[in-house]
């Protein structure tokens, strides 16, 4: 008997004889004779339970080709060669696309625009069945139309003069029209100094920017994929400069503490004799005497400003600070400077290529960008959205008559906001109704063709009214009969300036 644990060479048997078994099953004592041939099927019995056995038939492959060698080792002793996984291993065939590969398609990146969820995610506690949240505090809000900034300005002027002009008369009408002019007066310099301490906070950034940029380590990617960081004697210099910027311009410090940032600062810019340091070690020294004498220090933020400032241009000198040379955009050889100077002909100053902006078809030099964005501040935005939808509700009504009309489709976007700004005070003859979204122009008598000397402007509600009337002069009262021919004289005058128009008139 053998255990299922030892082999055939533990038995002791010669492998060049036959070994038989208690069930008289003879077993070759080589694993591999020269006169046996492998079968082309081959019958496994394989165990599927503890009592139940399933004979499966095995196909043995014959390759026809010799394997080759990717891989393995060689047995020194014995000169056999092992090889391994890859190379026992029938490599798949890549399927065939049927397609061409070499084209625009392969060649493109395919983008796709798709919604994310931000993981910045919100609840609100609701009422739901076995929890009741009282809603006595809520607040309904619902969103209103959407307007520009310009646009409020503009409607809240207009609004605050017509509630001026509707309810006081007099002295208390005047007073009330200052108070308005003083307080849009009072907005307006809001807004200008909201400017300027926005462009103060940027300043500032970009000062830190700089000098963080110059206390950065070099920086590289090795092969593997990490980032290797080294402080070279320039870096430390731009640290060093960095820490002692951020002390001279910390606000509200005890006096020892701000006595020994000076020293630090008058013995840093002592190692460079020049002009700039003699200037600034002087106004350190009258600072030291100044504190020594208890002087406030409301009375040393004018000093203590100049001494940050020089030190700031003492940093920016790529002699002292040599990380400065790659970051500063004026070049320090000046017939550089002298070949990307240009003059701007609206400031009258000279300044750099950087500051003008170029088209790509331009061949002149324009205007700054500083004279661009002040343009840009200063000029008035027409819009004529709410015109152009009166205007094309008209030219639609018009086109229904279908009696040849013509004038409406010659009057262009500018007229039409003549036309209502001026004669009809952009609101309704009727009602007084200022929504300009919700006023068309009709005709005054639906008998004749629309023209400027015959349209009224109403509400979509009362334009409907007024189409259905017969006789006008029945309907509405003279004095209202007479304002109405007075806008019509006045319309008449100016389009008569047209020589397009002009032309109707005599009709």
């Amino acid at each position: 008997m053998i255990e299922d644990s030892q082999t055939l060479r533990k038995t002791g048997p010669n492998f060049n004889e036959n070994i038989q078994s208690e069930n008289q099953k003879r077993f070759p004592g080589k694993v591999i004779q020269q006169n046996y041939h492998m079968p082309d099927v081959i019958t496994v019995r394989v165990q599927r339970g503890s009592h139940s056995f399933q004979e499966v038939d095995v196909k043995i492959e014959r390759p026809t080709y010799n394997k080759p060698f990717l891989g393995g080792f060689r047995n020194m002793s014995t000169g056999v060669e092992f090889h391994n996984a890859g190379s026992q291993t029938k490599s798949k065939k890549r399927p065939d696309k049927g397609i061409q590969l070499f084209c625009k398609e392969t060649q493109t990146t395919v983008e796709k625009n798709k919604q994310q969820q931000t993981r910045n995610t919100t609840s609100t506690q609701m009422t739901k069945i076995g929890l009741y949240v009282s809603n006595m505090t809520d607040k309904l809000i619902t969103p209103g139309k959407y307007f520009t900034a310009e646009e409020y300005h503009k409607l809240w002027m207009q609004e605050e003069t017509e509630r001026i002009n509707r309810t006081l008369t007099g002295a208390e009408r005047k007073a009330a029209l200052c108070a308005l002019l003083e307080e849009e007066t009072q907005l307006i310099a809001c807004i200008g100094m909201h400017k300027l301490d926005a462009n103060l906070e940027n300043q500032q950034k970009a000062i830190m920017h700089f000098l963080r940029k110059c206390a950065q380590p070099r920086r590289w990617k090795a092969f593997d994929g990490k980032i290797t960081e080294m402080d070279t004697q320039s870096t430390l210099r731009g640290k060093e400069l960095l820490e002692i910027y951020r002390s001279i311009t910390t606000k509200d410090i005890p006096k020892d503490e701000r006595i020994s940032v000076l020293l630090t600062v008058k013995c840093t810019v002592k190692e460079h004799e020049c002009k700039l340091t003699q200037e600034l070690v002087a106004l350190i020294d009258r600072e030291i005497d100044l504190i020594s004498r208890e002087v406030k220090e409301c009375n040393l933020e004018g000093l203590r400003k100049r001494i940050s400032t020089l030190f700031l241009q003492y940093i920016k000198i790529p002699e002292f600070n040599p990380e400065a040379a790659g970051l500063l955009k004026v070049p320090q050889d000046p017939l550089k400077l002298y070949k990307r100077v240009y003059f701007c002909h609206s400031c009258e100053n000279y300044l750099a290529s950087t500051e003008f902006p170029i088209p790509a078809n331009s061949r002149t030099i324009g205007r700054c960008r500083s004279c661009y964005r002040l343009d840009n501040e200063a000029r008035q935005r027409e819009a004529y959205l709410k015109y152009r939808l009166i205007l094309e509700d008209l030219r639609k009504s018009e086109v229904d008559y279908q009696d040849d009309s013509k004038i409406v489709f010659l009057v262009q976007l500018t007229d039409m906001q003549y036309l209502i700004e001026n004669i009809w005070n952009c609101q309704s003859a009727l009602s007084a109704s200022s929504d300009l979204y919700d006023l068309v122009m009709v005709r005054w008598d639906k008998q004749h063709e629309w023209s400027p000397w015959n349209t009224i402007l109403l509400t979509k509600e009362e334009a409907d009214a007024h189409l259905k009337l017969c006789n006008l002069e029945k309907t509405y009262e003279a004095p209202f009969i007479y304002k109405m021919e007075q806008k019509h004289i006045r319309a008449k005058n100016y389009f008569a300036q047209i020589p397009v128009m002009s032309s109707f008139l005599h009709r």
